[in-house]
């Protein structure tokens, strides 16, 4: 044991190498997750699925209860908690690359094993963020609607999309929650890869994913927002576009970080 201890101490912390990012950079990340996903496409869907009926079932399940709006900031937020669930996509593609064999199993308990490392942190992190979200829709939805008794979902979308109050909670919303987004993905769009590939704390992983976007805003923003974008159309018919989005944007994501993130020799 304290042998182990003073391993830990004399051990040098990992100096890591931040990449610019290009928009080839992105297109390479989503040729190599596309090829991910035909290797071993039955697990990559596995986590489609598993994505698409939680989300499927948490709106249905608020909806029943009557709770109309929190479906808006469910339904807009839900993709926010998408790296954190990634992680068995990320472990996937980490053996790809690496031409490693795997079963099912072993993926899975790379996942369970996550929780005794960093990645339980910035799962933390996600999902307080998610639950502002949340509460900032409640607080400018209070603003803008006045709590307005909503008798059906029909009637709630009719109030936001014929009305004035409904205009200014739409954007009022949109804008809060753009910045949440940009926020949450500065953050964690290097850091989650980055924790379940390095034995790194999870202040370090998230300053070398704030480094990565600043170093690289457009390319990174932007593929931020195509990601949002992607994610709330794959959402619109039922979820069913999530399950197979949801696999191939985690082992892009993958890629894009192993393109620009390496340990300094």
């Amino acid at each position: 044991m304290q042998a182990d201890q003073s391993q830990l101490q004399t051990s040098e912390p990992i100096r890591l190498d931040v990449r610019t990012a290009s928009l080839a950079d992105v297109k390479a990340a989503l040729r190599a997750g596309l090829r991910d996903l035909g290797k071993r496409p039955a697990l990559s869907i596995f986590f489609g699925l598993i994505y698409a009926l939680f989300g499927a079932t948490l709106i249905l399940g608020l909806a029943n209860f009557e709770q109309i709006w929190i479906l808006v900031s469910v339904a807009v937020g839900f993709p926010l908690v998408a790296p954190f669930l990634a992680a068995g996509l990320y472990e996937m593609s980490r053996r790809h690359s690496r031409n490693e064999p795997y079963t099912a199993s072993d993926i899975f308990l790379v996942i369970f094993n996550q929780q005794r490392r960093q990645f339980g942190w910035m799962s933390f992190l996600v999902l307080f963020i998610f639950w502002i979200w949340a509460y900032q829709v409640r607080l400018v939805l209070a603003l803008t609607l006045h709590y307005s008794s909503f008798r059906s979902i029909d009637h709630f979308f009719d109030s936001l999309f014929t009305t004035g109050e409904g205009a200014t909670f739409l954007l009022l919303g949109s804008l809060v929650g753009a910045v949440l987004a940009t926020i949450l993905f500065t953050l964690t769009v290097i850091a989650m890869p980055l924790l379940l590939d390095k034995n790194v704390d999870v202040v370090t992983a998230m300053i070398t994913s704030v480094k990565t976007v600043l170093q690289s805003p457009m390319v990174m923003l932007g593929w931020g927002a195509a990601i949002g974008a992607l994610t709330l159309l794959a959402i619109a018919p039922l979820f069913l576009g999530v399950i197979i989005l949801f696999p191939i944007l985690g082992h892009t994501s993958w890629h894009l970080y192993a393109r620009l993130i390496s340990e300094e020799q």
